[in-house]
């Protein structure tokens, strides 16, 4: 295939395009910069097939030849961007969808979203499955995301309706693994950079506030299966890829000390507006339609991505 994919240089999209890249697609990587990594897009460029784009998806988008498939990752996911380029987000995850939907329907491609399990929000079921609606704040700090996303979805289902366009979404629970950026103020890069350095981890809140951690490979192989599996009446709606072991902050913390053999201690801080209590996804969905579930227990996921810090830092 000759895939389009927008946050080719982030986190989770510079992964994506290394697994599509290594079965042989010819992938065209977008990405502005503004949080992706330059280094990712030099990973990337040594694999035959690659071709990078430095553009802003909240400007039209227009790809010269065939293009099969459009993938749409870009959007600054970090808390701490929420607050500082609020607008940016917004943009990349609303106009970004529109532009990058009028490819695909352009193209005759097949569409995916990667969406967010912020769109439940601060949720009142547990587990969360793709059928409940959200409790989401459209008003406070994390509203532009969190909003964003849901708005995306609203389109990717508005031109599968409108134009029978191939779409497919994906809703993203709490990822690490190599290549994260340490400064985005998700919970396991600041415990890791913390305890790298023997510096103290902030617990927020009480500590007790649960996430569900997935591995980046395991992500990639739920998303791959997603983008492959044959068009059907359930491929549309939203399907959560993530790992349904919980886990508390407190614990998450405790482990990343015992993993690093950090001499940090744990300081509480404050809790953020609209931080969700408890996060788990119900991947029912996910185990039926793509026979997908999670291997890459948090122990050792968490040893990879600090072996893989810990070489950064030497290298």
């Amino acid at each position: 295939m000759r895939v389009v994919l927008t946050g080719a240089a982030g986190f989770i999209g510079s992964h994506l395009a290394e697994r599509l890249l290594n079965e042989g697609h010819e992938v065209i990587g977008v990405d502005n910069l503004r949080t992706g990594s330059p280094v990712n897009f030099e990973l990337l460029e040594a694999h035959r097939g690659f071709t990078e784009l430095q553009h802003d998806v909240s400007q039209p988008l227009f790809i010269d030849g065939v293009v099969d498939a459009v993938l749409h990752f870009a959007s600054p996911a970090s808390p701490v961007d929420f607050e500082r380029i609020p607008i940016q987000i917004l943009k990349a995850n609303a106009i970004g969808a529109w532009h990058t939907l009028g490819l695909a329907k352009a193209k005759g491609a097949r569409y995916l979203l990667a969406s967010t399990s912020e769109a439940y929000g601060d949720p009142l079921v547990h587990p969360q499955p793709e059928t409940y609606l959200g409790n989401v704040n459209p008003v406070g700090v994390r509203g532009v995301y969190d909003e964003s996303k849901r708005f995306a979805e609203a389109m990717s289902m508005a031109y599968h309706r409108a134009h029978g366009i191939d779409t497919r979404i994906v809703r993203i629970f709490n990822t690490y693994g190599p290549r994260m950026r340490l400064d985005d103020g998700r919970v396991v890069p600041a415990f890791m950079k913390a305890a790298l350095a023997n510096e103290p981890l902030r617990i927020q809140g009480s500590g007790q506030q649960s996430r569900s951690f997935c591995y980046i490979d395991d992500l990639i192989e739920g998303i791959v299966r997603l983008l492959h599996a044959p068009q059907s009446d359930q491929t549309p709606w939203p399907v959560n890829l993530g790992n349904p072991d919980e886990f508390t902050v407190r614990q998450l913390a405790t482990l990343i000390l015992e993993l690093t053999g950090s001499k940090s201690q744990l300081i509480d801080a404050p809790l953020p507006p609209d931080d969700p209590k408890q996060r788990r996804p119900d991947i029912t969905r996910a185990h039926r339609l793509l026979g997908w579930e999670p291997h890459v227990p948090l122990h050792e996921g968490l040893q990879r991505t600090i072996d893989s810090l810990r070489h950064a830092r030497h290298t």
